[in-house]
């Protein structure tokens, strides 16, 4: 499946950090400190990212977005692609939506699903987000739909309540729901029968040793 695009490309064309490349220090449920050149940066980033990004000493490139307040001054926001970034920065040009909110909307599902739930006008989707309302989530629909595009959007909105499903039947046996959610990330896309998507998904989640 072709994966979603969605304009402007580039948001934040000046953004003074694009990327930062070094040594992985630390790594926690929400955040990671990356030393580049012998200084560390504070990175946060969706748990989905930071499960694949490697263990402490390990080397990593992200791409990054600063962000700025008066109470907290800067805020590094860091992502595994550019697509992802740029869908970040999309999301937090809606009123009302802060960057922990646009990370908290990521870990719904990925930006190819997010973007079908905009254009096939799905707030129930985007409000299953921490922090995300349902007037939000309309918002965020009534402001991107036309910025947005998925292939086959009404085909993923059926894929993502069934996987929606699948994580919750995955967490009744044990897994994370983080790891649930990565593990149907990575499933075959032509897979549609809920059955077929487990299976495959407990193969991910239980690799042969």
């Amino acid at each position: 499946m072709p994966a979603a695009s969605y304009s402007p490309a580039e948001l934040y064309a000046t953004r003074m950090i694009c990327t930062l490349e070094g040594q992985v220090l630390k790594k926690t449920d929400s955040y990671l400190v990356l030393v580049v050149q012998g200084v560390g940066y504070q990175v946060f980033a969706p748990a989905h990212n930071l499960l694949k990004f490697p263990s402490p000493g390990g080397s990593l490139r992200v791409w990054c977005h600063q962000h700025f307040t008066e109470a907290n001054g800067f805020t590094l926001y860091g992502f595994e692609s550019e697509p992802e970034l740029a869908f970040f920065e999309l999301l937090i040009t809606v009123s009302g939506v802060g960057p922990r909110s646009a990370l908290a909307i990521l870990e719904v599902a990925p930006q190819q699903e997010l973007a079908a739930a905009i254009q096939e006008n799905r707030p129930d989707s985007l409000a299953r987000a921490a922090g995300v309302g349902r007037k939000t989530a309309e918002r965020i629909i009534l402001e991107l739909r036309n910025k947005v595009t998925a292939a086959e959007s009404a085909e993923t909105i059926a894929r993502m309540g069934t996987d929606t499903d699948l994580v919750e039947a995955l967490a009744g046996l044990g897994y994370r729901r983080e790891d649930a959610k990565s593990a149907l990330g990575r499933v075959d896309q032509s897979l549609v029968n809920l059955e077929d998507r487990l299976r495959a998904a407990l193969k991910i989640l239980n690799p042969p040793r």
